[in-house]
């Protein structure tokens, strides 16, 4: 999950400000309200990017569509990507340090 999360975060806030000119962008309610009664998804992980920006992993459990959006410190909140078949993951770090 953390790896998803790092990819996305890396992928998306590059250019948070771009993100803000997409026509997907409207109050982080209304779009948390769509969310959850088009999709069924709800908040699955956030994380704090660049310029105060925040992305949220939005995701149905019965469907296993998900959803990744970025909201400004205006109050702007943008879809940035879309898809099916989420899955949560709790993977564990590979065992650190030196065998020599």
């Amino acid at each position: 999950m953390k790896t998803m999360i790092a990819a996305a975060l890396a992928a998306l806030l590059a250019c948070p400000v771009g993100a803000q000119n997409l026509q997907h962008c409207a109050t982080r309610d209304l779009v948390v309200e769509r969310l959850a009664q088009k999709y069924g998804e709800t908040r699955q992980a956030l994380g704090l990017g660049t310029q105060g920006a925040m992305v949220e992993i939005f995701a149905s459990e019965d469907s296993g569509s998900w959803t990744i959006t970025v909201t400004m410190p205006n109050g702007s909140t943008c879809l940035m990507a879309t898809g099916q078949a989420f899955e949560q993951l709790r993977e564990a770090l590979p065992p650190s340090g030196d065998d020599t």
